[in-house]
């Protein structure tokens, strides 16, 4: 599964670039965040609840961030295992872009699923995916934008 989208963020992409390493701001955006650890500048351990469908389960997981292209472009990589459910894993590229106003972040992720959740069809999977990277983004965006403007 793919998904692909950008957002405008009403902050420079020096702030942009600093909240998304910043794991108070992370754990605030990401959707059933219960918990997020960091255990080196690149390293960050999360525990997720979230429910797929009829689905509801508890995901403890791992991401490992890629910093080469700082701060004009990173990558990050995960996997998450939700016991009976199943696992996720996958990794996203994001580049942010300075515009007029703010900075552009554009990202294109990529996921692969199996267990339980993996069952309940690709529409189910991609549609909620899709509706839970939108409202990780809005939310940091919404976040930085006020932290900015501060």
């Amino acid at each position: 599964m793919e998904l692909k989208d950008e957002i405008f963020i009403n902050a420079p992409k020096a702030t942009v670039y600093a909240a998304l390493n910043d794991p108070e701001i992370l754990k605030e955006c990401i959707p059933g965040c219960e918990e997020l650890t960091q255990h080196s500048p690149t390293e960050l351990e999360a525990k997720v609840v979230l429910k797929i469908g009829p689905v509801k389960a508890k995901f403890g997981g791992n991401v490992t961030l890629d910093t080469a292209g700082a701060p004009d472009a990173f990558s990050l990589t995960g996997e998450g295992q939700g016991g009976a459910a199943g696992f996720a894993k996958g990794g996203a590229d994001v580049t942010l872009t300075e515009q007029e106003g703010g900075t552009l972040l554009a990202y294109e992720a990529k996921a692969e699923i199996g267990g339980k959740i993996a069952q309940l069809g690709s529409r189910l999977i991609q549609g909620t995916a899709k509706k839970l990277s939108a409202k990780f983004f809005e939310s940091f965006a919404e976040k930085v934008g006020e932290r900015e403007e501060a």
